[in-house]
């Protein structure tokens, strides 16, 4: 981490929420964004050896620009383990909320808007080793004079290129804990989420093998979903990290990397295509460089590529790129 980085940004307009709600979340939230990068410094491992550290650029939107606010946008890139890796803090507020934002609450249109949230995607060099994806937010939005609705919204998946179920189902079981002490239902709704959620329309293909997902969640009442959104955040790093440490120094070859590169191309389609949080960031005049910090630093197409059946490539796509249920499989059982 960058010594000379601020670790607790100043917020440059009043919050919408009252009651110092917006400092106690986003106090969490900056602390989370550390406690994650802090962990993947520590997998990287000493400079001298070839690995990374994250570089630490905090900002304020100008003014005079539509969206007010500041954060936090830490990136690593030509690490030893990872290629790259984006952890971004932000809170920002504007005018009015944009489209993607309340496609489900059309009473809120046009009205302020108060968001924060860490949001990161952490590209692995090591074909074997998952890409994985992590955010947790909260927005808060009302027309003047009436009482601010809040919500949370959040989640984390994997995107493998190699399928192992010993990984997959150790993600899930995390999530799954992760959600448990809220109601014995919020794992398998929010897993069927996630699995809707990261589809690609237009391939009718699975993003990767799921995790959870939710969006506009405030069902618990303030103080429950905020616990339920501070859980899954949470829970991150020992989901992820046992399989960092499993995969990462796996031997691969040229096959494997371009393999690797063609998988990342429809990471990128996803994001760009579907992403509601890409959409909302772009929509409501978010800053560029923090909102594209998901996008791998190389990536590849292939045009009608056809991978021979029964090989690892092939079976990425017909076992691990299919909704199931990871929680019945055994931990065991791999490739």
């Amino acid at each position: 981490m960058d010594a000379g980085a601020p670790s607790q940004p100043q917020a440059s307009q009043p919050p919408l929420h009252p009651g110092g709600v917006a400092a106690r979340v986003r106090g969490y939230l900056v602390g989370l964004q550390a406690r994650i990068t802090d962990a993947l410094e520590q997998v990287e491992g000493p400079v001298e050896q070839g690995g990374a550290r994250f570089l630490a650029d905090a900002w304020n939107k100008p003014p005079g620009e539509t969206l007010q606010g500041d954060g936090i946008t830490k990136i690593l890139e030509g690490g030893r383990v990872f290629e790259r890796a984006g952890c971004g803090f932000s809170h920002v507020r504007g005018p009015r909320l944009p489209p993607s934002a309340t496609a489900h609450r059309p009473e809120l249109a046009g009205a302020p808007f108060e968001a924060m949230g860490v949001s990161l995607v952490f590209h692995p060099r090591n074909p074997y080793l998952p890409t994985v994806h992590m955010n947790v937010r909260m927005i808060a939005a009302g027309h003047p004079g009436a009482e601010p609705v809040c919500w949370f919204g959040g989640g984390m998946d994997l995107t493998p290129f190699y399928g192992f179920d010993e990984d997959a189902v150790h993600f899930h079981r995390s999530c799954q804990q992760a959600l448990a002490p809220f109601g014995d239902d919020k794992y398998p709704r929010f897993k069927q989420w996630c699995d809707e959620y990261f589809f690609l329309k237009h391939r009718g293909e699975q993003r990767g093998v799921g995790g959870i997902f939710f969006d506009d969640f405030s069902e618990l009442g303030f103080e429950r979903s905020l616990a339920m959104m501070q859980s899954v955040g949470d829970a991150f790093l020992g989901a992820y990290l046992p399989i960092v440490e499993r995969r990462q120094s796996m031997p691969y070859g040229e096959r494997e990397r371009a393999f690797q590169l063609y998988r990342r191309g429809r990471y990128v389609e996803f994001n760009l295509v579907w992403d509601r949080g890409t959409h909302f960031g772009l929509q409501s005049g978010g800053r560029t460089e923090s909102i594209l910090l998901s996008m791998p630093p190389l990536a590849g197409w292939a045009y009608q590529r056809q991978d021979p059946p029964g090989s690892p490539e092939a079976e990425l796509t017909a076992r691990f790129l299919q909704r199931r249920d990871w929680l019945g499989a055994s931990e065991g059982d791999q490739l």
